[in-house]
């Protein structure tokens, strides 16, 4: 009789110790969905000529969502991203490269490296503070092409 009451509550330690760790993880997946912390938008803006190389033979990159046309974007919002590979070459997904065109820059990329293939970045739910972000994409192909494009939002709340 003693050993079942032990055995009970062995059983019933295991399963709150596992609710909580599964509650730990729901936390991980939201701090991984906050793109840009108020912290960091709250930097100043990045310093000197921040123009891109002119014409490239590196993949494409277009952005699909949100809307960058529209004067205003909700948050949160699904940032997705299109890789399109030229002339035959795989996209490097290892290569992408994310970041936020701040004052000193604040590199992007750990936070969305989940949602990164080399189709492109598919990122759920992003939460970015209001006001005007500006975001540098990169990424090379096989053969060590480089492409980026830099995509400012405006972001209401």
């Amino acid at each position: 009789m003693k050993k079942i009451k032990i055995l009970s509550l062995v059983i019933i330690c295991t399963l709150l110790l596992s609710s909580q760790s599964s509650v730990n993880s729901k936390d991980v997946k939201t701090i991984i969905k906050e793109l840009i912390t108020p912290k960091e938008a709250q930097l100043p803006p990045a310093k000197g000529d921040l123009k891109t190389r002119g014409i490239s033979r590196g993949p494409g990159i277009t952005v699909l969502s949100p809307d960058v046309s529209l004067a205003d974007v909700k948050s949160p919002f699904d940032f997705k991203v299109k890789f399109e590979p030229r002339g035959g070459v795989k996209v490097d997904a290892s290569s992408v490269k994310v970041t936020y065109l701040k004052f000193p820059y604040v590199d992007l990329t750990e936070r969305v490296r989940p949602a990164i293939s080399e189709n492109g970045i598919n990122l759920e739910q992003a939460a970015i503070p209001a006001g005007e972000h500006s975001v540098r994409i990169t990424v090379k192909d096989a053969d060590g092409r480089e492409s980026n494009v830099t995509v400012t939002l405006v972001v209401t709340k």
